[in-house]
C-alpha cells in the first residue's frame, strides 16, 4: 500500500455499497480501500494493520458494526482511529448509540459520493496533503 495514501478500512455485507465506496474514495486519489463483507474479516486484519480510517455497517450478521466500534475503541492500537458508520437507519437511537460507544460520524444510506469524500477528507486531514 503507497503510504502516501490514507489507509481506509471498510466494513460492509452489501457487494454494491463496498463498490460503491471503494470506487468513490480511490477515485479522489488519496485513499487506498481494503473492503471487507463482515466484521469477523475486519477483526482479523486489525492486529496486523493499521488503518487512518473505518468505515462500517452496523446491521451485519454474526458481529455488527457496534461490536466491532466497541472492540476498535477497546484497542490500544486503534484506540484514536477516526470511525464513521454507514447506515440505512438513520433513527436517532442508533446514531446515539454508535457516538457513544465512541464513532465520530455517522452517515445515512443513501449518500452522495460528495457526502463521503467530504467526510472522510475532514477525519483523515493528515495525508490531504502528500498527494501534490
Amino acid at each position: 500500500m503507497p503510504s502516501d495514501l490514507a489507509s481506509v478500512l471498510l466494513v460492509d455485507d452489501s457487494a454494491a455499497m463496498r463498490t460503491f465506496v471503494t470506487s468513490t474514495l480511490e477515485a479522489d486519489g488519496t485513499f487506498s480501500v481494503t473492503a471487507v463483507s463482515n466484521a469477523f474479516e475486519a477483526l482479523k486484519l486489525l492486529p496486523r494493520t493499521r488503518f487512518d480510517l473505518v468505515i462500517t455497517d452496523i446491521n451485519m450478521p454474526d458481529i455488527n458494526g457496534l461490536e466491532l466500534i466497541r472492540f476498535i475503541r477497546d484497542s490500544p492500537v486503534h484506540a484514536k482511529v477516526p470511525l464513521v458508520i454507514i447506515s440505512t437507519d438513520g433513527g436517532e437511537r442508533d446514531r446515539q448509540r454508535g457516538m457513544q460507544l465512541g464513532a465520530d460520524a455517522y452517515l445515512v444510506k443513501p449518500f452522495t459520493p460528495e457526502q463521503l469524500l467530504e467526510l472522510a477528507q475532514r477525519l483523515a486531514p493528515h495525508r490531504e496533503l502528500a498527494r501534490h
